[in-house]
């Protein structure tokens, strides 16, 4: 199917091609109807790249190129599926299945069966397939599941990767297609690499009746986007790829790839792209479209290799041609063959056997390359992981992929898979690096200005920048006519708590007179609430480690393992400076930590029980929501589960912060890998739903503006509601926290702007008190970020809470704050005299400390 280029069209893109120019959309489309000659010389500049990108893989030996492949077995886990794609034939029914007499779902014996045969024939990989969700559509999945004890599909899948694992050590890649950023989350450390194709961009094949994805939920093509950037934000190695010839225009086909570049360049998490060709099947909707053209595949191929350039790797399926055919998809850039099987069928393409691997070698080889083994994961993750400690595949993985893994990162010649334990050893999370009690917290900054690995763990800033275009970033808000703010204020004296998003984004946005009227209500609403005493808490923050791979981009406390300022405390470091804080008159301590990889599954739970056990009475208020999620993952409960273990083990409270901005637009310029908003909503509706009081935060003034402002906090009083309607007293309070921009790596880029300004500041905390009115009593400000005179201007907008005395905080201090990390009693009060306003000593949860109980 063509758009119909003309021959200079297609003459002219292949010029540009050949010089190594940047292709656009419309060049990539006429190379894709390129024939004959013009085919010829395109699959030569194909070939030409690929070739590049081997020599710079080090992929290159004795001059002789390697092309690789995976070794698997492949188990079709279950071949029930929601979705009703017009070219599958490996979907069934419930009554299909129970008449061949089979069960719903492979059992787990089945599923061992298999892979302990693949491992005795030296398969290295287990690729779990499966349709989409099947218990959403088919009741008798649901059943299943529920008589096996297993909540969902992915849950089951989670289960059997692990005593795959195990029991035979072979590698799995799980492809269950569509997944939410929180299953990608619990996957990622029983798997080493996943996959799910993209297959199309085309929307209009999505949505025409009679077309190939009409009726297939999870064949949207936003949410297929969305589930290769949400792999790449958790830096999971994932395959995916195009499907040619399923009826898309070569418009289509050439905007797929270039989303797949897009996507490969913004992470990094890209470790292969599958161009496969589309192979009519009897007794489906598109049993009479033709195959795909030889020609044709060739042609995207090719383009495929140009587009996504020298460092990708292009595979192509070499089932899904005749074996001789085989050469033409080498020429044209291909270097890899994916995975190929000695023992199971292509589940999804059952009429096209395997090649053998003799033959196939063979082929390889008249083609001038040497055909090796690879492992399910990539040799370059594989190098990156092991040896240079990169956060690509889970620690509790190690173990398993470095028994199979040469130094090159491709599979040892001739191994064979055992089982291994995947649960780590729980022998605590002992200190390590700098551990001394105050050379880990108190020293002026780190050994160098930026953490070992700058260059990648944030992703591609280019990408970042042009994300943050889209933000709505403003330097400053258009002025308000005196009409508008003076019917906002109105509304704001008559209802402050139930403002229209209009009223407030005026009321954010005021200047002048305006805003002083609005700071004048917000301490007006202050007195009315909770009168003029100033509270603080006497506390100590300890933040146990700085070890963190999520790629926060305003982060300056975060490093990696092997940097020379990391540190991780032990338990009984932990237990030590409790005690100190306690004997100086602490009654709470908050403790956060980085995300480390290396965390043992029951550290959150040890953390919080062994200062429970050195000091019963204190108050444990600590993880913050990204915390939880990463405690989700290494134990594999759910988030109410984990939560009620916590609290079990001594957690009182959880602080809110991981927020920063609840809109997923802004979340995503400033992390690569950090929790949607969403799951942060759900995380502390849970915690109120179970008895976890919990803070609330937003740092703003960097890549957001007053819009999104009001949207934050229009979230946080739809959170507190349901709270309240449940009986819980959800937050305890709103801590507004203004970015401090001075080594956030997102400003050292040039994407943030220097944080905000007092303006900015004056109306987001009057604002706060406004909006939150009648909901959350107690609005925070940020000595830490402020300073005196700061804290001063914000208790008389709105503010009553100092927040805690701290005695360490390291964090805001890694960021640039130059307020300290800590105050006394005496100088708090000092902030509350300067005006005029009694100073108090509360508890966590704003009581009176009393003998020092806890809460």
């Amino acid at each position: 199917m063509t758009d119909g280029p003309t021959p200079q069209q297609i003459r002219r893109a292949l010029a540009r091609a050949e010089r190594g120019a940047a292709l656009d959309v419309a060049e990539t489309t006429a190379l894709l109807a390129a024939t004959g000659e013009d085919l010829d010389r395109l699959c030569a500049a194909a070939a030409k790249v690929r070739d590049a990108g081997l020599v710079a893989a080090g992929r290159v030996v004795d001059g002789t190129g390697v092309v690789t492949y995976s070794p698997k077995v492949f188990i079709p886990i279950t071949k029930l599926c929601r979705d009703r794609c017009h070219y599958c034939t490996f979907v069934e029914t419930p009554a299909q299945a129970a008449r061949e007499g089979r069960a719903p779902y492979l059992s787990p014996d089945e599923i061992l069966d298999i892979a302990r045969q693949g491992a005795e024939l030296g398969c290295l990989e287990a690729l779990f397939t499966l349709g989409d969700r099947p218990e959403d559509r088919w009741p008798e999945a649901q059943a299943w599941l529920d008589e096996q004890g297993y909540d969902s599909t992915l849950a089951y899948i989670r289960a059997m990767a692990i005593r795959v694992l195990e029991e035979t050590g072979l590698l799995p890649h799980l492809n269950p297609g569509v997944m939410s950023w929180e299953e990608l989350n619990r996957l990622k450390p029983v798997s080493p690499s996943m996959g799910m194709m993209l297959e199309t961009t085309s929307r209009r094949l999505f949505e025409t009746k009679g077309l190939a994805h009409y009726g297939s939920p999870d064949k949207d093509p936003e949410v297929r986007l969305r589930v290769l950037e949400d792999a790449g934000r958790h830096g999971i190695p994932f395959t995916t790829g195009l499907l040619v010839g399923i009826g898309e225009t070569l418009t289509e086909r050439a905007e797929t790839i270039f989303a797949l570049r897009a996507t490969s360049r913004a992470y990094g998490a890209v470790q292969e792209v599958i161009v496969q060709n589309f192979r009519a099947k009897p007794d489906t909707a598109m049993r009479h479209v033709d195959d795909l053209d030889l020609a044709e595949y060739r042609a995207a191929i090719a383009v495929t290799r140009l587009v996504l350039g020298p460092k990708a790797r292009i595979q192509a399926p070499p089932n899904l041609v005749d074996l001789e055919e085989c050469r033409a998809l080498l020429d044209a850039g291909v270097d890899d063959w994916g995975g190929v099987s000695p023992l199971t069928p292509d589940h999804v393409n059952p009429e096209r056997p395997w090649p053998s691997l003799d033959r196939l070698r063979s082929i390889t080889a008249t083609c001038g390359f040497e055909l090796r083994a690879r492992l399910t994961v990539h040799p370059e993750y594989v190098v990156g992981s092991l040896q240079r400690g990169e956060a690509w595949i889970d620690p509790r993985l190690h173990a398993h992929v470095a028994a199979l893994a040469g130094p090159d990162g491709l599979a040892i010649p001739e191994v064979r898979p055992t089982g291994l334990p995947w649960q780590e050893p729980d022998g605590g999370f002992e200190s390590a690096g700098r551990t001394d009690l105050h050379s880990a917290v108190d020293t002026d900054g780190r050994t160098d200005d930026r953490r070992s690995d700058f260059g990648s763990v944030y992703g591609d800033w280019a990408a970042v920048g042009e994300a943050a275009a889209h933000t709505g970033l403003i330097d400053g808000a258009p002025a308000v006519l005196h009409s508008e703010g003076r019917e906002a204020m109105a509304a704001a004296e008559a209802d402050p708590g139930n403002l229209s998003d209009e009223h407030a984004l005026t009321l954010m946005t005021a200047e002048g007179d305006l805003l002083r009227e609005v700071v004048r209500l917000a301490d007006d609403l202050r007195k009315q609430t909770v009168g003029d005493e100033v509270t603080y808490v006497v506390n100590r923050n300890i933040n146990f480690t700085n070890v963190c791979y999520v790629g926060c981009r305003f982060c300056a406390f975060a490093q990696r393992r092997t940097d020379a300022d990391a540190y991780s405390l032990s338990y009984a470091e932990v237990a030590d400076r409790a005690q100190e804080a306690w004997d100086l008159g602490a009654t709470e301590v908050c403790m956060q930590g980085g995300i480390d990889p290396e965390l043992p599954a029951s550290a959150y739970f040890d953390i919080a029980a062994a200062v429970k056990q050195r000091v019963p009475d204190m108050h444990v208020h600590a993880f913050s929501p990204m915390e939880v999620v990463n405690g989700t993952a290494r134990t594999g409960l759910s988030i109410e589960d984990f939560l009620i273990k916590a609290r079990e083990s001594g957690l009182g409270s959880l602080p809110g912060t991981a927020a920063e901005i609840l809109d997923d637009e802004v979340r995503w310029v400033l992390t690569k890998g950090k929790l949607p908003a969403r799951t942060w909503i759900e995380i502390v509706s849970t915690a109120h739903r179970i008895g976890l009081p919990t803070t609330s935060t937003m740092m703003y003034g960097h890549v957001d503006n007053p819009r999104h402002w009001v949207g934050h906090l229009n979230v946080l009083k739809g959170v507190q509601d349901t709270a309240r309607e449940n009986g819980s007293s959800g937050f305890t309070e709103f801590v507004p926290l203004p970015f401090v921009h001075t080594s956030a790596p997102i400003y050292l880029a040039g994407v943030a702007r220097p944080g905000p300004t007092l303006r900015d500041n004056l109306a987001v905390h009057a604002m706060a008190r406004i909006l939150l009115h009648g909901r959350i009593s107690n609005i925070q400000t940020s000595w830490v970020k402020l300073g005196v005179d700061g804290t001063r201007a914000m208790l008389n907008a709105g503010a009553n809470d100092l927040g805690g005395t701290l005695m360490e905080e390291t964090i805001s201090r890694m960021a640039g704050s130059e307020h300290g990390s800590a105050k006394t009693v005496e100088e708090l009060t000092e902030i509350g005299a300067g005006i005029d306003r009694p100073v108090r000593e509360r508890t966590t949860l704003y009581g009176e400390p009393g003998a020092r109980a806890a809460g």
